[in-house]
């Protein structure tokens, strides 16, 4: 019944679940590898160890005798052989060529005295090894090498045929090298998926930093939008209700409301911005925020600046066809620059305002004042590359400077081009 359980809930969930003795075997698996890793040694002398007493066990035992050629053979030679054969094999991962070259001449004396102990065989886990460590032109030489001991018992003692001999030597080389060509490309395929999934890891970490610093270049510039404007709006207010307070009591108190006004507003339009930088769990609905401020709000914008003193004139040509963050992007600039005027212009200063709405979304803005160019000039901050980069946005272009001489004041032009089609 688990079984049919597991088949039936694998479509739904889209995940193939893992039998226990699979993971159990892969567990193990990677315990072993991590266990070898860390002490590469230790494997080696087991691994090693257990091949020297097989050799020797069959030595002594005498198990050599069934297929030797020589049973008179001395006991001296019987164990340098056998140890000649395997003790190389601590070598093998390190330096497998070597331990090739180092068992060669016992593999020969193996062969021309008859011997024929299967320790020779062993030579069979170097050549894996070679196949798996290094570049695959060594195994030519290395095949030669095992085929030559073959050659000379065949010739020298003449069992079985050539093409047999020869043939079966050269099949278990072969096996020995497909098996380490096999192991080599899995574990290539493994070290490029570990590197392929660094790599994607490394660019998500940097994507995440991007567009962390994007949005926190975001919050900045609409934080500086919001508060400098709103800031510039209620001190100038302040000043002319401190100035009015002495003589006219109703104008100080219709400051005083209009501050509460405008404190009003920007606090809204604060809670707005802070609600993006709450989780998802805890935001409110998407329905229950407001929209960001577009051309409809232009009025009330101009009218808080009228109240702090600054007298705006304003000249819309056409009719305006403007998508949302380009409504956005008109807004703030006419926001920055008139928050620029109230700081930098001075008591006397008027501002006027140009719209021109061309077709398929094109739009020209031009802001003047008649300040003092040196005064009017926005101090370094945010404000003017804000402005810059959303224009940058929509392929526009930005001018900000002193008006051409013999005018006076600071002039703020924006030019959004035709939207391109999708």
């Amino acid at each position: 019944m688990d079984l049919v359980t597991d088949d039936q809930e694998a479509p739904t969930t889209g995940v193939r679940t893992t039998e226990p003795l699979t993971q159990y075997l892969q567990r193990a698996n990677q315990r072993a590898h991590a266990f070898d890793r860390r002490h590469p040694l230790l494997w080696d002398l087991h691994f090693t160890g257990f091949w020297v007493t097989a050799a020797l066990i069959d030595y002594t035992g005498g198990g050599w005798r069934t297929i030797t050629h020589s049973p008179d053979a001395p006991g001296p030679l019987l164990l340098a052989l056998s140890l000649g054969l395997s003790a190389p094999l601590l070598w093998r991962r390190t330096h497998p060529a070597a331990v090739l070259l180092a068992m060669a001449p016992f593999a020969l004396a193996n062969a021309w005295t008859g011997t024929a102990l299967q320790a020779a065989l062993l030579q069979l886990v170097v050549v894996y090894h070679i196949a798996l460590r290094l570049p695959l032109r060594n195994l030519w030489w290395a095949t030669a090498l095992m085929l030559t001991p073959v050659v000379i018992s065949t010739a020298r003692y003449g069992e079985g045929e050539w093409s047999q001999q020869i043939g079966s030597q050269l099949t278990s080389v072969l096996v020995a090298v497909l098996i380490g060509i096999t192991v080599r490309t899995r574990q290539n395929y493994t070290e490029a998926l570990e590197d392929r999934a660094r790599r994607l890891e490394i660019e998500r970490d940097q994507q995440a930093r991007l567009a962390a610093a994007a949005e926190r270049a975001r919050i900045a510039r609409e934080m500086h939008d919001i508060i400098g404007h709103n800031l510039s709006v209620i001190t100038g207010l302040a000043d002319g209700g401190r100035y009015a307070a002495g003589k006219s009591p109703e104008r100080a108190a219709q400051a005083l409301d209009a501050i509460a006004t405008t404190s009003r507003q920007a606090l809204g339009e604060l809670r707005r911005l802070l609600d993006v930088l709450r989780d998802e769990g805890t935001a409110a609905h998407p329905a229950e925020l407001a929209p960001q401020p577009a051309l409809t709000d232009l009025d009330q914008l101009i009218d808080g600046v009228r109240n702090a003193g600054l007298p705006v004139h304003t000249t819309v040509e056409g009719r305006t066809t403007l998508p949302p963050g380009r409504q956005l992007t008109v807004y703030r600039v006419i926001q920055e620059a008139l928050t620029n005027t109230l700081k930098h212009a001075g008591p006397d200063a008027t501002s006027e305002i140009s719209i021109a709405y061309g077709d398929k979304g094109a739009v020209t803005v031009t802001v003047t004042d008649t300040g003092t160019p040196t005064t009017t000039a926005p101090s370094d901050g945010r404000g003017l590359p804000g402005m810059r980069e959303r224009t940058a946005l929509y392929g526009g272009t930005l001018e900000a400077g002193p008006r051409p001489r013999p005018e006076q004041g600071w002039r703020v032009r924006l030019h959004l081009p035709e939207e391109s089609p999708q």
